[in-house]
């Protein structure tokens, strides 16, 4: 296997191997490759930037899902929305594919926020499954994981064994590996499906959050990855409540590596507005500085 450092010293080419290709319910693919140096590096809210096929100079940036630093490899969920992803889904064990990362700015959990709260929608899911891993490996942390789709999801959900007060009555369907990783984990979908909470995930959020005492309350942290509708959410509800948060964007981007600026987003700073490159100033940034709490003028209406 050829590796070498890219351009910045934290981030690595590699020839990878398919290990396996698994696919799921609305064009949902789960791709395991061979990629040492990304996964002995990667962190909770970097990506990858994959050569889908031969044919297709223009890679696609994925976020991880999984690592394993001990066994080398790398885990990205991912949905068929173009050329790119269609070429990437008939990749099969054995195959080899270019992957250039890890990338990006990562979620930074504070020490002192103990109850952190994940939040994922549709392939925003990834990133909370690795910071959820990250998280367990710390005794006094409990993470409590609300995940959201309006597709089926990538996996057969289960009713969970662990308890969630504040979580509605009746919503006990769980994402099987963060179950068996001892991590509280519920569903949300409007879709109807089994055990789910009928409404955005969002909203489930925000059922468990008004049930907490003060206590309780003052230790949670959200990190969230998702369509930018659910971030926007995601961050009211933060202001809402009164708590820090931190939000991992997605967007379409050329060179993944901060030189085209193809994938800026408009950030306020202590400076004031700026543009920022998701793909190397995030593409992890507090909400707060990508969605402003809105000022109360701004809310009558009254602009001068």
């Amino acid at each position: 296997m050829s590796k070498h450092p890219a351009h910045r010293g934290s981030i690595f080419v590699e020839e990878a191997e398919v290990l396996a290709q698994v696919a799921h319910a609305a064009e949902q693919y789960v791709i395991r490759f061979r990629a040492p140096e990304t996964a002995r590096r990667a962190e909770p809210g970097s990506f990858v930037h994959i050569r889908c096929d031969s044919s297709l100079p223009m890679r696609r940036p994925l976020s991880i899902m999984r690592v394993s630093a001990e066994e080398g490899w790398v885990e990205c969920l991912y949905k068929v929305v173009g050329k790119g992803t269609a070429l990437l889904a008939r990749q099969r064990a054995g195959d080899q594919i270019g992957v250039m990362g890890p990338i990006g700015k990562t979620f930074q959990p504070s020490a002192g926020r103990r109850r952190p709260l994940l939040i994922g929608g549709g392939v925003g899911i990834p990133p909370m499954v690795f910071l959820a891993d990250r998280l367990r490996q710390q005794a006094d942390v409990k993470p409590l994981a609300t995940l959201g789709s309006e597709v089926p999801f990538p996996f057969k959900a289960r009713p969970s064994t662990h308890m969630v007060p504040g979580i509605p009555e009746g919503v006990i369907a769980t994402m099987p590996l963060l179950e068996d990783w001892g991590i509280p984990c519920r569903l949300a979908s409007g879709q109807g499906y089994p055990g789910c909470f009928e409404g955005f995930v969002t909203e489930l959020a925000d059922h468990w959050l008004q049930s907490l005492d003060a206590d309780a309350h003052a230790q949670v942290e959200i990190h969230a990855c998702g369509p930018t509708p659910m971030l926007a959410a995601t961050a009211r509800l933060a202001q809402k409540h009164g708590l820090p948060c931190q939000v991992a964007l997605e967007e379409y981007m050329a060179c993944a590596v901060g030189g085209c600026a193809g994938c800026v987003v408009r950030v306020e700073t202590d400076q004031g507005p700026a543009m920022k490159r998701v793909c190397v100033d995030g593409p992890v940034f507090d909400a707060n500085a990508v969605f402003p709490p809105e000022k109360p003028a701004d809310k009558a209406g009254l602009f001068h």
